[in-house]
């Protein structure tokens, strides 16, 4: 008998050692099915201004999300706003300014609260050289000088209309463009003698143009809101790509392009 007794606490701890095991696998396999990655195609809508950057984001998101794929839409601020209004399928929106996801969030195609996550300001663009010799702002109001311009619905326009009220100088502009980037075309290709672009853009021109700053530019300093949509065709890999642009590595990559993060 006291074998035998012996023999089945033996057998009760192994079972109960078994138990313990099994329920922590459980716990493990339940660990890991919380995490699981997100897979498929997210649609993001994304100013102009942010063609490099995001471009990059993106390809890093994809790398560190296999099965991803991120497309996008680029374009001025409120353009993007009215096609979203109009119903246009896209996952996240990332705008050069408050004013343009307001654009959206009014409509409620937006109900997570948007957040900021880069400053950007106005930097005087003037082709390899100088050519026009444009020496400041004062140079936007001589009718001489062919100047291209944002038109003023999008952010980088409205930008302008502020650092020129701050400057007291009325420009003239020879172009008003629908953004920032067909701005910065004018430049680069010689059309134009001076504009008013985003540093970033300057930035990521390369040797193409030229950038002078100046003061005013403080005076319209722009916050991006980036926010994912109500009716996300793919809501989990929307909120992982607005996670991802927010986080450290998306901090790293806008500051790498000359962006101010909050």
């Amino acid at each position: 008998m006291p074998n035998l007794r012996i023999r089945s606490t033996i057998v009760t701890g192994v079972l109960g050692v078994a138990l313990v095991l099994a329920g922590c696998g459980q716990q493990a396999a339940s660990t890991s099915s919380g995490s699981q990655a997100v897979t498929g195609d997210v649609t993001v809508f994304a100013a102009a201004s942010l063609t490099e950057t995001f471009t990059r984001l993106g390809e890093d998101f994809e790398a560190a999300n296999p099965g991803t794929k991120v497309k996008f839409n680029f374009g001025g601020s409120s353009a993007l706003a009215q096609q979203l209004n109009q119903g246009a399928p896209a996952d996240v929106f990332a705008s050069a300014a408050p004013a343009n996801m307001k654009q959206v969030t009014d409509t409620g195609t937006i109900t997570d609260a948007p957040r900021t996550f880069a400053k950007n300001s106005l930097q005087i663009a003037v082709p390899k050289g100088n050519p026009g010799r444009i020496a400041g702002l004062a140079d936007f109001a001589n009718a001489d000088r062919k100047i291209a311009l944002c038109a003023e619905q999008v952010p980088c326009g409205a930008a302008s209309r502020k650092v020129f009220e701050a400057a007291k100088i009325t420009a003239a502009p020879d172009t008003l463009e629908q953004d920032v980037k067909a701005v910065l075309t004018k430049v680069s290709l010689g059309e134009v003698d001076g504009a008013l672009v985003y540093k970033t853009d300057v930035k990521a021109a390369g040797d193409k143009v030229e950038g002078i700053t100046f003061a005013e530019s403080s005076q319209a300093v722009n916050d991006y809101p980036i926010a994912s949509l109500a009716k996300a065709p793919n809501a989990a890999v929307a909120k992982a790509f607005v996670d991802f642009v927010l986080s450290d590595k998306g901090r790293s990559v806008l500051s790498a392009a000359g962006f101010d993060t909050p």
